[in-house]
């Protein structure tokens, strides 16, 4: 049980029973002392080491309170909570709302940066329950985001950002595939009961605190029925209430953000309304390697979790977004990554099987520290990205943009096999021996493992050998002057009008 202190008596703190742990943010971070309630995972340990300022211990009800403290008396200041008592019920309930891993504001609120912008987020699957969803507690959430918001805001803000993470979390633990009308069904009858009880939240505070706005009749038509008892029944009767509502305090509430460490915290495995990469992830072992997991969507979906959680393709977003744009005051301002962010397993890796979603690597090579991280789609291998922590600013960006152009390139149509052998056996520091890679015992360069780990990963397990000791010495990697430029040319791309052709709109 937690020990009761000035932050946490007389709150649900006292009676949370927390568990240790040691966490990092990022992989090469050092880890940090966590405390966290016994039932949450690793990945939310990691996501609380992320989202506390410095470096020492983090302890989730202290870093929590901190917040939620300062946006209730912050709120009581700005006559948005009427009185003390209203104060205490808005900070019981955002507690309420964190402990159950339905939502919270985004990161930048926990780090207390007032530069951040101001944003709350929903986890659409923690809102599960027997009888499919729980719409009446989702309202009451959605009420208190705008709220919420309303005090970041200073009172001041007329746009917020209000939005919800991982619906194919929600849809596989309904046991609807994405792609099904059905699931669309469900995905516009949320999205429609987000904006309605965000709008009558608007109209509520409009009373209190003067309305901006006039009340505009202009949504879209909301699902008649769907697969989920009482959802759409629910939707129209928020639409209902924020129809009647004298005015509205704000311009634009509900808007879809790139996700943070905050969605990781609640559980949420996809940012917004994007499908889910595949229905494995990733995580560390205690022997010291990583191994291949059912997310938290699959263990929800069981036996039908390959079939409902099988990589999609960008139409299937794009077809997803086109349901909820017309209910959105704000569309992404930029394609929000498939799963909501999370630092990549620590511990060396072993060679995965594809699935359809990616792969991370971490060796040493010559004493500095690689990160090789893939992703691949229904045609094969789609990204990389290369991270290094010993070498200059101008070598990381350099190498950066390298794997960035040839992330292009793959798109464009380039085989990796012209990559492989352009980038292969290539010589710049740093070089030497590879620890952590049980095929690939030396490399002349980042680049040269690299591309001979991609063959061996993507080209049918194709085997190059290693340099010598002799070409990965100091002596054949020549003076500073000698290995510029330290990047070799990239390999032709199709002409211009063929790229053209093989580029897809992605939302």
């Amino acid at each position: 049980m937690t020990r009761s202190d000035g932050t946490i008596r007389n709150t649900v703190w006292e009676d949370v029973a927390l568990r240790r742990t040691r966490a990092a943010a990022d992989p090469d971070a050092d880890p940090r002392p966590v405390a966290l309630p016994a039932d949450w995972d690793e990945g939310a340990a990691e996501a609380l080491a992320a989202l506390a300022p410095g470096e020492g211990p983090v302890a989730l009800p202290r870093l929590a309170e901190g917040w939620i403290r300062r946006l209730a008396a912050r709120g009581r200041k700005l006559g948005v909570l009427a009185d003390a008592g209203a104060a205490e019920r808005f900070a019981a309930a955002l507690r309420a709302l964190l402990l159950a891993r339905r939502g919270a504001p985004g990161a930048g609120t926990w780090a207390n940066d007032p530069k951040a912008e101001s944003r709350f987020v929903l986890n659409l699957p923690a809102f599960l329950d027997g009888d499919g969803f729980d719409s009446t507690g989702y309202a009451a959430a959605v009420r208190l985001g705008v709220a919420a918001l309303e005090i970041m805001g200073g009172a001041k803000a007329t746009r917020l950002r209000l939005g919800f993470a991982d619906l194919a979390g929600l849809l596989a633990g309904l046991g609807l595939d994405y792609e099904s009308a059905e699931a669309r069904s469900v995905a516009a009858a949320i999205a429609a009961l987000t904006r309605g009880a965000g709008e009558a939240a608007s109209g509520d505070l409009a009373e209190s605190l003067g309305a901006r706005e006039p009340v505009a009749l202009i949504w879209p038509q909301p699902p008649e029925s769907t697969p989920v008892p009482g959802l759409a029944e629910a939707a129209r009767a928020a639409l209902d209430g924020a129809a009647g509502a004298p005015g509205l305090r704000h311009t634009a509430i509900l808007a879809i953000s790139a996700p943070d460490a905050v969605e990781a915290l609640l559980g949420a495995e996809t940012g917004g309304f994007a499908p889910a990469p595949a229905p494995t992830r990733l995580v560390s072992t205690p022997d010291g390697g990583v191994a291949e997991m059912p997310t938290l969507a699959a263990l929800r979906a069981g036996p039908d979790a390959a079939r409902l959680l099988a990589p999609r393709g960008p139409e299937a977003r794009a077809g997803m977004e086109s349901i909820l744009r017309p209910w959105l005051h704000a569309a992404p301002a930029v394609a929000a990554p498939a799963e909501a962010p999370r630092p990549a397993p620590k511990p060396r890796p072993v060679a995965q099987p594809g699935h359809g979603r990616g792969a991370v690597w971490k060796v040493t090579i010559g004493g500095h520290r690689v990160t090789l991280r893939t992703m691949e789609g229904a045609s094969g291998l789609e990204e990389i990205s290369l991270s290094l922590t010993k070498d200059g600013a101008a070598f990381r960006a350099m190498v950066d943009a390298l794997c960035h152009s040839v992330t292009v390139g793959l798109a464009a149509g380039v085989k990796l096999d012209e990559y492989v052998q352009s980038f292969a056996y290539t010589r710049f520091g740093p070089a030497g021996t590879v620890e952590g890679d049980p095929a690939i015992h030396r490399a002349s360069s980042v680049l040269d493992w690299a591309f001979r780990r991609l063959a061996l990963d993507h080209l049918g397990g194709r085997v190059l050998p290693d340099p010598t000791e002799e070409e990965c010495g100091a002596d054949h990697l020549g003076t500073a002057a000698q290995q510029l430029p330290l990047l070799p040319d990239l390999p032709s791309a199709p002409a211009p009008a063929a790229r053209r052709r093989a580029l897809r709109l992605v939302g």
